[in-house]
């Protein structure tokens, strides 16, 4: 197998774990999606990209999980499971190591979600409805 041809494999798991960060996804998952052997893979991923295919999946993981922080109103347990978490301890504990602060640490910097918003809330709510219904009634309603 080539360098490039394998390079392409890594970046075939690379992407799985950059879109399905969410899912419990293990090395094997990671190691199949390239077409390798798990301690094959693993070996190769760090030479490749300069840490292991677990921590890579973590610092996604943490790296939305800070994005939801800033942005929503969420609670921590609902950020911890929506990124994939097991457990909201184990969750916090790898917050703090990789951004030196807990969640609720590193929310109380940024100012709250709601001021991000410049138009009332109800406003907001009704102009994110989807437009383009697909119930009978409303097709009925507008064909008289």
């Amino acid at each position: 197998m080539g360098h490039v041809h394998a390079a392409r494999h890594l970046l075939r798991a690379k992407d799985l774990a950059d879109a399905r960060y969410f899912e419990p996804l293990t090395v094997a998952d990671l190691a199949a999606a390239a077409g390798l052997s798990a301690a094959h893979f693993s070996r190769q991923f760090k030479a490749t990209f300069g840490e292991s295919p677990h921590q890579y999946l973590l610092t996604r993981r943490l790296e939305r999980a800070a994005a939801l922080l800033r942005a929503t109103d969420w609670s921590v347990a609902d950020i911890c499971f929506a990124v994939g978490a097991q457990s909201v301890g184990s969750f916090t504990a790898s917050f703090h190591r990789v951004f030196g602060v807990v969640p609720l640490a590193y929310r109380a910097a940024y100012p709250p979600a709601e001021r991000h918003l410049r138009i009332p809330r109800c406003v907001a709510l009704a102009y994110g409805r989807p437009q383009n219904r697909t119930f009978r009634e409303d097709k009925a309603a507008a064909s008289p």
